[in-house]
């Protein structure tokens, strides 16, 4: 026998190469996407960086070598830009995250942007390098680069966060998800592996980093290969959303952000965002120590140092799947942010030597790569969790909420450029050649930011969806769209096999006790239990969304929406201030009475709403949208500006004249929807029949 055919490593390469052909066109038994899709995904990835990598380098930021070094504008001076900036782009925030969950186009829900914005962008930071900002005055340069940054921020946010909620929702299984990530991240890494080396080394060649003609050359180029790229690859991939096949109503902004507002989850993230940047401001240590240490010797080096140090993130990459099924994405969250304490406070010591910088730059990257995968996976089970909660889906307007971090990054935001400024470093970015001034500076970015790793470590130890939790989730959601697509005669037999085999599990393990796990027993029998005992857990939580209805809580819920249907869509709840008041004052005491409660009082606040707005504009002024109505007004050509103003505030009339029907005749239509799920889940022995015929 070849001895060949004995070696585990070429085994093991075959097995993969098998594994790969086998479910090239379609996934593997439990998964959603075939292995042409990955490759697929992984060469749109890298499309994607290659052609956001420089656009999203274009920063109103001190340590940014185009704006600062090379145009020559003040540290303080692009803060107060960002802040302007930042000002604009919050209504322009809101706009892009009620469009996303309103506005479902030809395509999908993220894809359309990603396919549309390519373009815009390559322009856009094409003319911003290749204006003559050495032939302007200072104030007129400082207008200019705000400008361009806001036109250019336009169309980056609409494609940035349409990649990044993409990649969120390519699979509703969370570790497939994680696998899908890693492997796309190690191909499209490869962009900020080539830039990084690329930029560097052009600008060794050419003018230099702080040279506006190096970016003229190399901006053209790298963003127009990017966008063929992603255009080529972007054709071939798909979204997946565990929904049902209805159309969805439209997510109302302000229902929205009230429920969002209750979501914990979102608030660890949110707290964790606002500190982060107090974190980032030991990244100019590498740059700035090739560009500006050694009287500048070196800067044509910093090109090979940026490729060494970019092969870190493929390790951390290919590990970071096995890692969240083995620590769970928490735990791992507090150990990188622990590790970079570490790094940082060795850095303080060490910022000196070129060679212990880049040895910890490497060991940073390869942390900061788990951490980049696990928060997009955390962002997406927050999300479907939400689902999970609310009955309704959220992508985009989770945004709106999330602006509070854009309020507090107004004044987070100066506290660099006031540093670099106290510390000497103004619109004359030679004094960093200076190593005494350069390196005081480092010592207290460097301090900043271990403070800043800390801050962001505390909000995670809070977090508690873990992954058994967020599959139990899933599992309900996929159970509530059979349900509602067997009312709307649209079940497929492969979502009812799908939803019945989560069920028939549950079913069999519901109430059963754990079994500890023996130190004696074998690998295999070990995985057993634990699997097992994971499969107890969400029995739970399935199980009990399967008898919502037939509990105390569920019974007086329902009984509650039946009498709320039958007074209409249009009744005046006079005493609903009165309601809420006796809501609040039920007991609390067992987990039972707390949620009883706690739907009395959602349930109230909903009467509350609707009738105050009755009492404002008048029962007989609150009138049920006409569709024709709105058609009329958009299809109407306007010959003059002032004619487009006024189709403008018509249309604005009438989206204020839904939002107020809607939020009036809420009571009633939350009451007609629980009656529907609860009638719908009266069919379940049906199929389970169906289930069973098709499986026999």
């Amino acid at each position: 026998m070849n001895n060949h055919s004995k070696n585990p490593l070429i085994l093991k390469a075959k097995n993969l190469l098998f594994s790969v052909k086998e479910y090239w066109h379609e996934p593997a038994k439990g998964n959603y996407i075939p292995n042409k899709e990955i490759a697929c995904l992984s060469g749109a990835g890298f499309g994607v960086h290659w052609l956001t990598l420089l656009a999203s380098a274009i920063g109103l930021d001190a340590s940014n070598f185009l704006v600062g070094a090379s145009i020559g504008l003040k540290p303080f001076d692009l803060s107060i830009m960002l802040i302007v900036a930042n000002l604009v782009g919050i209504p322009i925030g809101i706009f892009r995250s009620w469009y996303y969950d309103n506005h479902k186009l030809e395509g999908g829900k993220f894809l359309p942007f990603i396919r549309k914005m390519g373009l815009p962008i390559v322009l856009v930071t094409t003319v911003f390098v290749w204006l003559p900002y050495e032939n302007m005055q200072y104030i007129t340069k400082a207008v200019v680069v705000w400008f361009m940054y806001m036109l250019l921020n336009i169309f980056l946010c609409f494609f940035n966060e349409s990649y990044i909620y993409f990649q969120q929702i390519i699979t509703p299984d969370a570790q497939e998800r994680a696998n899908v990530m890693s492997i796309s991240q190690v191909i499209y890494s490869l962009a900020p592996t080539i830039t990084g080396f690329a930029v560097p080394t052009i600008a060794g060649l050419t003018w230099g980093l702080n040279n506006i003609w190096t970016y003229r050359i190399i901006y053209p180029i790298f963003t127009f290969i990017g966008l063929i790229i992603s255009t080529i690859f972007f054709r071939k991939v798909k979204e997946r959303l565990v929904l049902p096949k209805k159309k969805p109503e439209p997510v109302r902004m302000l229902d929205a952000i009230r429920e969002v507002a209750k979501n914990k989850y979102f608030w660890i993230i949110q707290a964790a965002a606002w500190v982060v940047f107090l974190e980032s401001g030991y990244g100019v240590v590498l740059g700035w120590s090739f560009v500006y240490g050694h009287g500048g010797e070196y800067q044509e080096m910093l090109g090979l140092a940026n490729t060494v140090i970019g092969n870190a993130s493929l390790w951390s990459m290919l590990l970071c799947p096995l890692a969240i099924k083995k620590m769970g994405k928490r735990n791992m969250l507090i150990t990188a942010n622990s590790i970079n304490i570490v790094i940082l406070l060795v850095l303080y010591f060490t910022y000196q030597n070129l060679i212990m910088i880049c040895v910890l730059w490497y060991i940073n990257t390869f942390i900061n790569t788990f951490w980049n995968i696990v928060q997009h996976n955390i962002s997406a089970d927050m999300r479907d969790y939400h689902q999970w909660k609310t009955g309704v889906r959220v992508d985009g307007l989770f945004g709106p909420l999330g602006m509070i971090g854009t309020v507090i990054g107004f004044f987070t935001g100066m506290v660099y450029p006031a540093i670099y400024e106290k510390m000497g470093l103004l619109d004359d970015y030679n004094v960093l050649y200076d190593d005494n001034m350069r390196n005081n500076l480092f010592e207290v970015l460097i301090l900043c930011s271990a403070l800043g790793a800390l801050l962001n470590l505390i909000p995670f130890c809070f977090y508690d969806l873990t992954e058994n939790k967020h599959k139990a989730y899933v599992g309900v959601l996929k159970i509530r769209a059979m349900f509602e697509n067997h009312s709307l005669g649209m079940l497929e037999d492969n979502e009812l096999q799908d939803s019945m085999e989560i069920i028939v599990e549950a079913k069999a393990l519901v109430g059963q006790n754990k079994t500890n796990v023996s130190k004696n027993l074998s690998k295999s029998a070990k995985k057993e239990i634990k699997e097992r005992n994971l499969a107890i857990e969400r029995a739970a939580i399935i199980v009990e969304d399967l008898n919502k209805f037939s509990t105390e809580a569920g019974k007086i819920r329902l009984s509650q929406a039946k009498l709320d249907f039958d007074k209409g869509a249009m009744y005046f709840y006079e005493d609903a201030l009165g309601e809420l008041k006796k809501a609040k004052a039920l007991p609390k005491e067992s987990k039972e009475e707390r949620e009883i409660r706690s739907d009395a009082i959602k349930n109230a606040r909903v009467k509350k709403r609707s009738s105050a707005l009755i009492r404002k504009y008048g029962i007989e002024n609150i009138k049920a949208p006409d569709e024709a109505v709105k058609e009329e007004i958009v299809n109407r050509d306007a010959k003059s500006f002032f004619e487009s103003m006024k189709i403008k505030r018509e249309l604005n009339a009438y989206a204020k004249a839904v939002s107020i029907y809607t939020s009036v005749i809420k009571p009633y239509t939350d009451a007609k929807n629980l009656i529907e799920q609860a009638e719908n889940y009266t069919h379940y022995e049906e199929l389970e029949q169906r289930y069973l015929q098709m499986v026999n």
